[in-house]
């Protein structure tokens, strides 16, 4: 079965999650090939940006919940299934965030669960108007504690605890109140509006974006000191770029830079 779809033009790489009977669930099939998808990705320079989206009636509804009951199966009654299945899909979630490309969610119908935090982790994110989210697992009694992880570093706490123990769904002008997503379209736009998001990112000096995107998740650990130490010894790194130093000159000359 192909789980994942791939697609690469003008410098823009599509992964396109294809199991629309299981709502694009993170069944290990899928986390395995997500995870493919993205370290070819991490490694292809020619790449300056990623979509991510899914086929049929939604985004992703979280982890694959017939896949975790089969795991109970096992005599340790699946705790190290359990375990195994955490640590693949947390790894997945933080590939997204440090391959040096922008990873732009695509969300249409519902994200919830772990697919609410696939939403979260990525750096940015244009969802359909009307599109569901939630990490609504407490409603069958699993709290959605490695999806938290990504909400709580993407929305304020007191939303974000609302979200995980009432297991409420919000819909795109709340997700965009609360900083979830970056923007919400009627959804026949959705597919060129992502992609005209992709291609600006696409268009700028790809090396200043990448390392832009290592020092933005850096920094967010630091102190305030530490952080500004850390951020100016990125900036002398960027300034002392061939392309940048042409960037800034023919900003001045006023003409398009003669990036290599």
């Amino acid at each position: 079965m192909t789980h994942i779809e791939r697609n690469v033009s003008g410098g823009v790489a599509h992964l396109h999650m294809v199991m629309p009977d299981r709502l694009n669930a993170l069944s290990d099939g899928m986390l395995a090939a997500l995870q493919e998808a993205l370290d070819d990705i991490g490694a292809s320079p020619d790449i300056r940006a990623v979509i991510l989206s899914g086929a049929g009636k939604a985004f992703c509804a979280g982890h694959d919940l017939k896949e975790m009951q089969a795991g109970r199966q096992a005599e340790d009654a699946g705790a190290a299934y359990f375990a195994d299945l955490f640590a693949r899909c947390s790894k997945v979630m933080q590939t997204i965030q440090t391959i040096p490309q922008p990873v732009i969610a695509q969300v249409h119908g519902v994200a919830v669960a772990a697919g609410c935090q696939l939403v979260a982790t990525c750096d940015m994110a244009v969802a359909a108007e009307g599109t569901k989210f939630g990490v609504n697992g407490v409603n069958i009694g699993l709290f959605c504690s490695t999806p938290m992880v990504a909400l709580t570093r993407n929305v304020p706490r007191k939303a974000a605890f609302e979200m995980l123990t009432t297991g409420r769904l919000i819909d795109t002008v709340e997700a965009k109140e609360i900083g979830l997503i970056n923007k919400a379209v009627p959804a026949d736009q959705l597919a060129a509006a992502t992609r005209e998001l992709a291609e600006t990112v696409a268009a700028k000096l790809a090396s200043a974006v990448r390392v832009g995107k290592r020092a933005f998740y850096e920094q967010a650990t630091l102190t305030t000191a530490e952080a500004y130490a850390y951020s100016g010894a990125v900036m002398v790194e960027n300034m002392l770029n061939r392309d940048t130093d042409e960037g800034i000159t023919a900003f001045l000359e006023k003409r398009k830079p003669d990036w290599a």
